[in-house]
């Protein structure tokens, strides 16, 4: 499949498009298949998140906020599961379209063609090989591009796979980044209205337990992800945050290590959520998301039942007697 993608970047005129709020890794990867094999614009229809904007301004990376894929001879989809992450714009994504991806499939891509691997810590992993199939190399300023996308969807390392580990050491080695340029490079300051939001998410939080295990839930206006790294700082071990908007919501979650070595799997849980309210849910084991129509305390309701559910399961497989 590597190579069929390849061949098809080749040629023609190509729109890139990456999901709402979309993270370095999306960003990292639209951009580097747009230097490397060239005549590509990217579009993001429902926004870029805090840490992808710096990395925007940092390296002059050219995004639409608007276009007409139509227009286009190729569109690919890269690190999105579903069309409806597109939300709250409808993006109608011609049948032969490409889609690159590393999350669990979700199977609501139809008649595309699909270059995904479950088993990438990041997306941009994936481009970097598709890259190399192409026989292609790619500049410097693509290779912090990729690592910028490795650095965040692992966690910065904490999440990260040998696989992972040794494509970004190949990249440093190539292009003499050292660790420093790297982390700079999506470092950002949290501003006063991310902190502020931060501190409400805490304050309105809710939590439950089985045994050692903690599962918290809260409402945010924003920056949910951050609120998720503040409630996991806080002592929980699994937690959801979510916003509305109108009749539509954003949730994301967020595990520690420990609770994946347990068998929590957070792309499970809300994909399983997702195709029972019609809503897309789904991810990794350690962070997922879910967007959709409805109400967002409904679903936190639901998160942390089925989270109760996981560690019920998991207590009785390590004290069986009990």
């Amino acid at each position: 499949m590597y190579d069929t993608v390849a061949d098809m970047l080749k040629d023609g005129k190509k729109v890139i498009l990456v999901h709402g709020n979309a993270d370095m890794d999306a960003i990292g990867s639209a951009y580097a298949i747009a230097r490397t094999f060239g005549n590509c614009e990217i579009y993001a229809p429902a926004g870029i998140d805090r840490v992808a904007k710096t990395v925007i301004d940092k390296m002059n990376i050219q995004i639409l906020e608007d276009c007409d894929i139509l227009e286009y001879d190729l569109v690919v989809a890269v690190d999105t599961s579903s069309p409806e992450q597109y939300r709250p714009k409808e993006i109608d994504v011609p049948a032969g379209s490409i889609v690159i991806d590393h999350h669990t499939p979700t199977g609501k891509w139809k008649d595309m063609v699909t270059l995904c691997d479950d088993s990438m810590t990041s997306c941009t992993e994936i481009v970097l090989r598709l890259i190399k199939h192409a026989g292609l190399k790619p500049d410097r300023d693509t290779a912090l591009a990729l690592v910028g996308g490795m650095i965040t969807d692992g966690g910065h390392f904490q999440f990260a796979n040998s696989t992972l580990l040794r494509d970004f050491a190949d990249l440093m080695d190539e292009f003499d980044i050292n660790m420093e340029e790297a982390f700079m490079l999506t470092r950002t300051e949290m501003s006063m209205s991310e902190r502020v939001a931060t501190m409400k998410c805490i304050e309105r939080s809710k939590f439950d337990r089985v045994g050692d295990m903690i599962v918290a839930t809260s409402m945010g206006g924003s920056f949910e992800a951050s609120g998720c790294r503040a409630l996991l700082s806080s002592g929980a071990d699994v937690v959801f945050v979510a916003s509305q908007r109108e009749d539509t919501f954003r949730l994301s979650a967020r595990t520690t290590q420990e609770m994946v070595k347990r068998g929590i799997h957070l792309g499970e849980i809300l994909n399983g959520i997702g195709e029972e309210t019609l809503t897309d849910g789904g991810g990794h084991n350690a962070a997922a998301g879910m967007t959709g129509t409805g109400d967002a305390e409904a679903m936190l309701h639901i998160c942390m039942q089925r989270t109760m559910d996981e560690f019920r399961r998991i207590k009785k497989s390590m004290y069986p007697a009990e």
